[in-house]
């Protein structure tokens, strides 16, 4: 996977065999990723590369990540579910997303068309990074282990998949881990459910 920001924009995400070649999903899309880009800058968000791909923070906070499929191309928000969404521009990432939180493309001019809307969720977003605000607690919400937060927290691709799980899945690690008593303990078996949590199974799947 890229560790460079500029890698991402000549090359693409580094995350499968069309890597820096004319079949990424990123060539097919580039002008729409770099006036996204362009915008994301002009609201004075610091960029970085997490997960792979250009994320862009405020207030030690990450606000928004682009991404680029085979079919789009996508500008998404983190803490969606503070975001009020006046344009209704927003949609759910998938089936198991509770929040709408992405405006998808298909049409590359369509960016420069949305700018001063992307411009206002943008806005929007970092005021509440400004002001600390969260969404709140949602009756279901799992309580990480710390040490698989940790883990996480140093690995991209496991932090990516986990969240790509159902909630059914994510929570049967959670009890998994839960389980044992000695952090040590825990370490090992998040080592050891990786290759798991990456084929996008649960803690009980074969």
């Amino acid at each position: 996977m890229i560790t460079e920001i500029e890698d991402y924009f000549s090359k693409g995400c580094g995350r499968c065999e069309r890597f820096a070649t004319p079949d990424c999903s990123t060539r097919r899309w580039i002008a729409g990723l770099d006036d996204l880009r362009q915008i994301c800058l002009e609201a004075g968000l610091v960029e970085q590369v997490k997960w792979a791909h250009p994320c862009y923070e405020h207030a030690g906070r990450n606000i928004a990540i682009i991404g680029a499929l085979r079919g789009d191309f996508r500008l998404s928000f983190f803490n969606a579910a503070l975001m009020t969404d006046p344009e209704r521009v927003l949609e759910k990432q998938g089936p198991n997303t509770q929040h709408a939180d992405m405006i998808r493309f298909v049409d590359t001019a369509d960016v420069l068309k949305m700018k001063p809307i992307i411009l206002a969720y943008l806005e929007e977003a970092k005021g509440y990074a400004e002001a600390g605000i969260r969404p709140p607690k949602e009756e279901g919400d799992l309580e990480l282990p710390d040490e698989l937060v940790e883990a996480m927290d140093a690995d991209p691709e496991l932090a990516e998949a986990f969240h790509r799980l159902t909630p059914g899945r994510q929570r049967s690690y959670v009890i998994n881990l839960n389980s044992a008593k000695a952090s040590a303990t825990r370490a090992t078996r998040i080592v050891k459910f990786r290759d798991r949590i990456l084929a996008g199974r649960g803690a009980n799947e074969l």
